[in-house]
């Protein structure tokens, strides 16, 4: 089960983030953001792109500030990054991509 959280805005729409297992060869996850007008819609933009075992189950792990002021500045309002290490819980100073760049990769490897 992928870890995940979400938030509620104050104008009403949500920002879920989600931890995936990474589509390529590598061991490690990947962090998704998603901003939509509610927890079912964002999931279901996640779905349609491709990624169909996605559920969000509980609120452990909530967007931070940071991730939500990234994802309100995308015009797609549908970022990724590598997601850190759970051993090492330093914060990543990786750089936010377009969703378009993780399924490039997704398809790239199939």
């Amino acid at each position: 089960m992928a870890a995940g959280g979400f938030c509620k805005l104050p104008n009403g729409s949500v920002v879920v983030a989600l931890n995936l297992p990474s589509p390529g060869s590598g061991s490690g996850s990947v962090r998704v953001l998603v901003l939509a007008q509610n927890r079912a819609r964002a999931l279901t933009r996640l779905r349609n792109l491709g990624l169909r075992a996605v559920y969000l189950r509980g609120n452990a792990a909530p967007p931070t500030p940071d991730e939500i002021t990234a994802v309100l500045h995308h015009p797609d309002g549908l970022v990724w990054r590598t997601a850190p290490d759970a051993a090492a819980q330093e914060l990543s100073q990786e750089l936010w991509h377009p969703i378009r760049s993780l399924l490039r990769e997704r398809t790239a490897q199939v």
